[in-house]
């Protein structure tokens, strides 16, 4: 027991799974060192308690100057901390994806709206779905104004027949809030609808996130 306490926490990390590393270990194996008088594990405990009741989950609601503000905690470590955390997010986003069907315009809006009712440009993103509406991946195809000749068909579908997909989605935001679709909108889900009834991918759906609200193109009647 004595020299298990003794392990570094990469070390212990090593030799027993991450599985067996404390709170305070998990967070010190990360930032690997400390500081003049700190160790990496006082500084990780340092951490944990600028997070609050919350432990752990807390270091995602900490922002990266909130970090930087801990002594010891430089920009290179609140990056680190902070890249954990967005991979972290990311997994557990994905696996929860996983376990949805993207059968309904709100299942799909709600799956998305949180990541993207603040952003301040417009983002548009391909959802590409197996037979049974599954989710199989989604990707950003642009950032900026969706116009109808910068978001191409060909680049759509090669990536929607190199996942294999059978249907696909467009969500894209509105920054305005706003999901009215504008004439760009209408114009670029033609093109794509026209170009996948001629492959043999679907165009389910396009829906545009707002403030806490959307709008679905299938829902409207417009697909």
């Amino acid at each position: 027991k004595d020299e298990i306490k003794d392990l570094m926490p990469y070390e212990k990390c090593m030799e027993f799974g991450a599985g067996s590393l404390t709170d305070t270990e998990l967070v010190a194996a990360i930032i690997k060192t400390g500081t003049a008088g700190k160790t990496a594990k006082n500084l990780a405990e340092d951490i944990l308690n600028s997070a609050g009741s919350k432990g752990l989950p807390g270091i995602i609601d900490m922002s990266v100057q909130e970090l930087m503000d801990i002594k010891g905690i430089g920009m290179a470590k609140a990056a680190q901390l902070k890249c954990i955390c967005e991979l972290s997010r990311r997994i557990a986003k994905r696996q929860a994806a996983m376990r949805l069907k993207f059968s309904s315009p709100d299942t799909i809006a709600g799956y998305y709206m949180e990541d993207m009712r603040y952003l301040t440009k417009e983002r548009l993103i391909l959802i590409m779905l197996d037979s049974r509406l599954g989710l199989i991946s989604d990707i950003v195809l642009s950032i900026g104004t969706v116009n109808s000749s910068l978001v191409s068909p060909s680049e759509v579908f090669y990536e929607a027949c190199r996942n294999k997909a059978v249907s696909i989605v467009l969500v894209h935001n509105h920054p305005s809030g706003d999901p009215t679709p504008s004439r760009e909108d209408m114009l670029t889900t033609k093109r794509i609808l026209d170009a996948g009834a001629l492959i043999g991918i679907d165009l389910l759906d396009h829906i545009i996130i707002g403030n806490n609200c959307y709008m679905s193109f299938r829902e409207e009647g417009m697909l």
